[in-house]
């Protein structure tokens, strides 16, 4: 698992290429069904548009959409300018609006290029870094404690389950494991059983 960038909110810019307007919206998605839904309502914002051309980076599912122009000078590009920057879970639309002249190939694949790396210039973006999800075990009597002392840290609690033990669910950064690991044995005079889970991505 490597680090990548992603978006909080959703981000416009408008470009201009020989009087046709592209304007790019970019924004977060977390499943292909957010970004599905993210392409039917640009559609329906610029239902008079020329072309409405999608990308999208969801993990390791990559998808671009050229909607009408010529093969592989819209989504492809748009799709390649989002990986170029190293952003995933991240939808682009480019809508364009024919100015009368034709681009050609290339100057299509530059425009739409340019209308995502332009809107991805505007953004301000989250690092997304490797993490595992830990378990931490502990006696109910010291449950209260440990509780109190994850919350107030850095990584956060995922889920709380209380049985014969009360296991905390805790997200911890790669780089933070040993001290993480370390600090809970300390805290817990070594009677915390720390068990690794599923790798996941947290803001960095």
């Amino acid at each position: 698992m490597s680090s990548y960038l992603t978006l909080s909110a959703a981000i416009e810019h408008e470009t201009e290429a020989r009087r046709s307007r592209f304007v790019c919206a970019v924004a977060p998605a977390r499943t292909p069904a957010e970004a599905s839904a993210f392409i039917a309502e640009r559609r329906h914002l610029h239902p008079s548009a020329s072309h409405n051309c999608t990308a999208y980076v969801i993990g390791d599912d990559r998808k671009g959409d050229d909607d009408g122009e010529p093969g592989g000078t819209a989504g492809t590009p748009m799709l390649q300018a989002l990986t170029g920057r190293g952003f995933n879970d991240v939808v682009a639309v480019v809508t364009r609006y024919f100015g009368g002249t034709l681009l050609g190939a290339g100057g299509l694949v530059r425009a739409y290029s340019s209308a995502v790396t332009e809107t991805l210039d505007q953004a301000v973006p989250i690092r997304m870094i490797p993490a595992t999800l830990i378990d931490v075990t502990v006696a109910h009597d010291q449950a209260g404690r440990i509780e109190n002392d994850l919350r107030a840290s850095r990584h956060p609690i995922r889920e709380v389950s209380y049985g014969s033990k009360v296991v905390f669910t805790v997200a911890v950064a790669d780089d933070e494991t040993a001290a993480f690991t370390d600090w809970l044995a300390t805290l817990t005079a070594g009677r915390a059983q720390v068990t690794p889970g599923n790798r996941i991505h947290v803001a960095g």
